[in-house]
């Protein structure tokens, strides 16, 4: 029926008149349209988190999994195998905050007490470099942010009512990350049933060559994401202990307070570690000029480092995408979607290149006809194809 349908001589401009008033539909309401999604997606946040995580402590537990296999019955495996990636998740946590947070304090507490002697240091700096202080009055400056400051805290008692009501906000979002965590734990115990009973859903749905190709789609974003996530996590650890370990031996102030800026600036592609670096190095110019000034290098030296030794081992050359094409992603990304958007830019801009590769090119070709050139295929290091990962 439909088909006879699609020989009709008016059915191509039906499609074409309908396409274009959908179209002009969504651009005219693409804002409420937007705003609705967004509430809608609200529901499910605490939902979404727990998949997040879940997916996150995955690679743990499957690791522990594997070193269990002496346990016999599977169900006190996977048991044993949850119970320990979540508690070295929990530890891990305890431990960061148990050593950062003190010296986070410290560090502001420092910068905070010596702020004049800094400011004193500075106006005597740009006198030295012949910029007088009619030029740039920092001490008025700074008077002014004082005087801004006691504006600020009498405007927040003015407000008080706003006050408790963001404080219950936050309130609310420390419970739903907690309630996620613990439902990413029974995802994570379930996540067998529910791989089984997606497979059945698309094996019944799909042909049997749709569905394999639905398969090794879904494995390779699995692989991107996966590998992406849980290795820049890892590169900004190492990048952030580096950093401090070299502040350390310099002797420099604040190694806590900007490590921990770097190692956080770090996990956002392209312009993160350029913003870590101008951060730290403001910090340093107030108290150390030379201090800033070796710290710049250091952190060209990290960089890298990380770039041609560190990220290549950890990466591989298997996403093989464009920097154009990255930071265009980053830019979009962070436009449409903040700092998730940002965070995302890569592993998205792999899979859509990917399927660019995998699935467009070859299929416009097969319909023309043309036979793809033998150096038209990016080398990968493996294939999640060729070897399919229980996700």
């Amino acid at each position: 029926m439909f088909n006879k349908i699609k020989e009709k001589p008016w059915y191509p401009m039906t499609v074409a008149i309908c396409t274009g008033v959908l179209l002009y539909v969504l651009m005219a309401h693409f804002g409420g349209i937007w705003d609705g999604i967004t509430k809608f997606v609200g529901y499910f946040r605490p939902l979404i988190l727990s998949f997040v995580f879940a997916y996150m402590i995955n690679p743990l537990y499957k690791l522990f999994f594997s070193i269990f296999e002496f346990v016999k019955k599977p169900k006190i495996r996977k048991a044993v195998a949850i119970t320990i990636s979540y508690i070295v998740v929990l530890l891990f946590i305890t431990f960061a905050i148990m050593i950062l947070v003190p010296q986070l304090i410290d560090s502001i507490q420092t910068l905070s007490a010596n702020l004049p002697e800094y400011v004193a240091h500075a106006e005597n700096l740009l006198g030295k470099w012949g910029i007088s202080k009619t030029t740039i009055d920092i001490r008025n400056f700074i008077d002014t942010s004082e005087g801004a400051i006691s504006n600020a805290f009498n405007l927040l008692s003015d407000n008080l009512g706003g006050i408790l009501e963001a404080s219950a906000s936050a309130g609310k979002g420390v419970f739903r990350v907690v309630i996620a965590f613990i439902l990413s734990i029974y995802l994570l115990a379930e996540k067998d049933v529910l791989k089984t009973g997606t497979d059945r859903l698309f094996k019944a749905s799909l042909s049997p060559e749709r569905y394999t190709r639905t398969m090794n789609f879904a494995k390779k974003c699995d692989w991107i994401f996966s590998r992406y996530i849980i290795f820049n996590i890892v590169d900004s650890i190492i990048i952030g202990g580096l950093n401090g370990i070299l502040m350390a031996i310099f002797g420099m102030q604040y190694v806590g307070l900007i490590s921990f800026v770097i190692a956080i600036t770090n996990l956002v592609p392209t312009f993160g570690p350029l913003v870590g670096a101008v951060i730290g190095a403001l910090i340093l110019l107030m108290t150390h000029p030379l201090h800033a000034l070796i710290f710049i290098i250091i952190s060209l030296v990290l960089q890298i480092l990380d770039g041609y030794l560190i990220k290549p081992h950890l990466f591989g050359n298997q996403f093989g995408v464009s920097g154009l094409w990255i930071l265009m992603g980053v830019i979009v990304g962070g436009n449409m979607f903040g700092v998730i958007g940002i965070l995302l830019a890569i592993p998205v801009v792999a899979i859509i290149d990917h399927m660019y590769r995998t699935y467009l090119i070859p299929t416009l070709e097969a319909k023309r006809g043309i036979s793809p050139p033998p150096d038209d295929a990016v080398p990968e290091e493996k294939s999640p194809q060729e070897t399919p990962a229980d996700s």
